[in-house]
């Protein structure tokens, strides 16, 4: 399994095929703060690259969570809806918001590696 970023802090794993988790990095969890509320899109949604798939809530804000490539929302990870702090306690592990099927799975080359991501 490979693990790409994007400059807005998400993380994309490709599981299999075109099958992708996407979540928040560590770093985006640990400025947000203490995490009290997650929604995702609902399964079977399509979203177009650069889309709104999620919004996660804190103490400190709300903010947005991109998909960046296009995609349909397989599952929602709902263990986030009773411990929503699981992303702040493993962001890039069970911390996970949704898997999605990739319209293209090729781009998924295209986002940031762990190196260029750290970069930032």
């Amino acid at each position: 399994m490979t693990t790409r970023y994007t400059e807005t802090h998400e993380w994309v794993r490709l599981e299999s095929g075109n099958i992708a988790t996407i979540g928040i990095t560590a770093h985006a969890a640990e400025e947000l703060g203490d995490v009290v509320f997650v929604e995702a899109k609902d399964v079977g949604t399509h979203l177009k690259d650069g889309e709104a798939v999620a919004v996660v809530e804190s103490v400190k804000a709300a903010s947005d969570i991109y998909t960046p490539l296009a995609a349909t929302v397989e599952s929602v990870n709902s263990a986030l809806t009773d411990d929503p702090a699981l992303i702040n306690g493993d962001p890039e592990g069970k911390g996970w918001i949704l898997t999605v099927t990739l319209d293209d799975p090729e781009a998924f080359n295209t986002l940031l590696s762990a190196e260029d991501y750290k970069k930032l």
